[in-house]
């Protein structure tokens, strides 16, 4: 009688499970890498390795990092950037993945359990998960909760469906190891090394890939001086990363092309939708509750949505989500002032040379 076989289904795998390193470039971080350590040392699914490179601190955040136990790289003088910092790193790492956390994000106790699978795909060599904020205490910080709840429950999801995510948060992200390394490391040419290897790697046919269930609280700026550095890099990086690739976007990844254009749109269509309500009373003599009523209806209609579906899924308190709502406008006037001042500048005067751009990394905290 010739013996059972073993079904596909009921088959034990032979496939070893991915190993990853988890990669911390921290200048400066004393107060917040404790509770950013203590979150990767509590993952259902461990990391094989924890590297903090130190980055010229004055503080104590290399003493602060070896207290926990994890290996402490200090380069001879601080590098100047976060890609540069993990780039440091880079060659010290042997496993499949490495996962780059920035030293103020706390990641969610299964965040490698749920974003190793992804990499199970033999086309994917990014991946990174949902951002939420750490912190909701400032006009600033509720702002920006705001806007991750309807970014990371709206756009992403969209574009993770299309198979086309505009960028893997650099706070989070895991790439495939070797294919980082061969590729050169972390890219060091713009100022938002996340986005520039978030489209690289789908221009040369590649996946990155959201991973909603995957989540990360990252401290975002609690003031307005560091929200302007902050979002200044993220705005100049983008327009960078549009001179860069968005030719070879158009024919070789259209739906990603088409997602860099609506934002493009966006930002210079924004001042036609906020003077909106100013030409319709002052110039068209309209009645100034009607079109501020009308106004404010496509805002929330284009928006309370979203927020709901956002606090349903994050099981927020609906009052709380809501409440916080008006502080997104204060964000939303930063981010449309150097959105400008980075198109102007990086997609002007940069290609006229008239302008070097930006090339020196702030932090936003």
């Amino acid at each position: 009688m010739t013996p059972l076989q073993p079904s596909a289904q009921t088959a034990p795998s032979t496939t070893a499970p991915l190993t990853l390193t988890v990669i911390i470039p921290a200048h400066n971080e004393e107060h917040g890498l404790p509770a950013t350590l203590q979150s990767i040392q509590s993952q259902s699914v461990p990391a094989d390795k924890v590297i903090v490179v130190d980055d010229g601190s004055t503080d104590r955040t290399g003493e602060v990092a070896a207290w926990y136990g994890v290996t402490v790289l200090r380069p001879p003088r601080n590098l100047g950037s976060k890609a540069k910092a993990q780039n440091h790193a880079l060659p010290h790492c042997d496993t499949d993945l490495v996962l780059a956390v920035d030293a103020d994000t706390v990641l969610a106790p299964d965040y490698i359990e749920r974003i190793k699978p992804a990499f199970s795909d033999p086309a994917v060599n990014v991946a990174a998960g949902n951002v939420q904020t750490r912190f909701a205490r400032t006009p600033w910080e509720r702002g920006r909760s705001t806007e991750y709840l309807f970014g990371f429950h709206w756009h992403r999801p969209i574009q993770q469906l299309a198979d086309s995510p505009m960028v893997c948060s650099g706070c989070c992200s895991a790439f495939r190891r070797t294919v980082l390394a061969e590729s050169g490391g972390f890219p060091e040419r713009t100022i938002v090394e996340d986005m520039d290897y978030t489209w690289t790697q789908q221009l040369q046919g590649h996946r990155a890939v959201y991973v909603s269930a995957a989540v990360a609280w990252a401290a975002d700026p609690e003031t307005l001086t560091y929200l302007r550095k902050q979002v200044w890099r993220w705005m100049a990086g983008f327009m960078q990363n549009v001179r860069l690739h968005l030719p070879r976007l158009l024919t070789r990844k259209p739906m990603l092309a088409t997602w860099i254009i609506v934002a493009l749109l966006e930002i210079l269509l924004a001042p036609l939708w906020w003077a909106t309500p100013v030409v319709l009373t002052l110039g068209l003599d309209q009645p100034v509750a009607r079109t501020m009523a009308w106004w404010l209806g496509g805002e929330l209609l284009l928006t309370v949505p979203a927020l709901l579906y956002a606090a349903k899924r994050r099981k927020l308190p609906v009052a709380q989500v809501l409440l916080n709502l008006p502080f997104v406008y204060l964000n939303k006037a930063v981010n449309l002032y150097y959105a400008w001042k980075a198109l102007l500048v990086e997609l002007i005067l940069v290609p006229l040379h008239l302008s070097r751009g930006l090339v020196v990394y702030e932090k936003g905290r």
